[in-house]
């Protein structure tokens, strides 16, 4: 039974799941190395619960109940040891998830389970990483984490049916649709989303339209929530540029990186994140192009 959920990685996304997790009713810890790093998601937990609050998703009492569920640790060591469940949220590195998955696995409980947060890599690789296969598992959750309905949650080879059926319960617990699918690189979602994406940074290249003309053929024409542009600028270019990178790899040339994209993050336009991307948020008014 799943009550402690250690989130590794206070990031956009870990302070995403640390926030429905809470209101989940789970006790939740969110672990990070960096001081500043926990500070700055503890902020940003707040200004969700705050905008919730005022527009009716959720009570203060529901809040506050929530609040309390929610730990911040820099003790990343510590956090694993009392988890009964461990998602990884750090960057969508290697390297990176590596050395979380071997902290992990060094202090975590048996009966622990394990979970990445990944839009595209492996949870078979990303599990040999730890020495407990059955209870890994892949769970991608989407940008931003208390809006969006849906948890992508993804078997690797060895991942058992008490594994794939306990996160389905926590997903669904935290207020979450789920697909449960089988492992092959980008998954549905990144896939094809990728893919749209990728084509329209071809068409700007190309001089077909502008970003705004593009984001809204896409938008009214296809029933898109969000132009392409809007959403890359949100999940952040170098994000979708290491995606497409691994699925090019992967999957062929089809995923090849449009050359405008390496241009923008050589750039250091990388979305909303830094205040620049497709478009310039430095004034927080309307989107303007640069």
């Amino acid at each position: 039974m799943i009550n402690r959920i250690g989130v590794i990685g206070s990031g956009v996304m870990g302070r995403g799941i640390a926030y429905v997790g809470a209101l989940g009713g789970y006790s939740v810890t969110v672990a990070d190395v960096s001081k500043e790093a926990l500070q700055n998601a503890k902020k940003e937990i707040e200004i969700i619960f705050g905008k919730s609050i005022s527009r009716g998703h959720i009570t203060v009492e529901v809040a506050e109940q929530a609040r309390e569920n929610l730990r911040f640790e820099t003790d990343l060591a510590f956090v694993a040891a009392g988890a009964d469940l461990l998602i990884e949220a750090v960057p969508e590195v290697a390297a990176i998830k590596k050395q979380a998955f071997e902290m992990m696995e060094e202090h975590a409980q048996e009966h622990c389970y394990f979970a990445t947060n990944t839009s595209t890599m492996s949870p078979t690789e990303i599990a040999s990483y730890a020495k407990r296969p059955d209870k890994t598992i892949a769970m991608h959750f989407f940008n931003p984490v208390h809006k969006m309905p849906l948890v992508e949650i993804i078997r690797g080879l060895e991942t058992s049916d008490e594994t794939a059926a306990v996160i389905r319960e926590v997903a669904e617990k935290m207020g979450k649709e789920t697909v449960v699918i089988n492992e092959f690189p980008g998954f549905v979602t990144s896939r094809i989303s990728a893919l749209v994406g990728n084509e329209a940074f071809y068409m700007l290249q190309e001089g077909l339209g502008t970003p705004e003309e593009i984001d809204k053929a896409i938008k009214l024409g296809l029933n898109y929530p969000m132009g392409p542009f809007e959403l890359v600028d949100l999940v952040g270019l170098d994000v979708r540029l290491n995606n497409l990178k691994y699925l090019h790899e992967k999957l062929g040339e089809k995923y090849r990186p449009a050359p405008l994209l390496e241009q923008y993050v050589k750039a250091g336009r990388l979305g909303r994140k830094n205040g620049r991307g497709v478009y310039d948020y430095t004034d927080q008014k309307e989107l303007i192009k640069k």
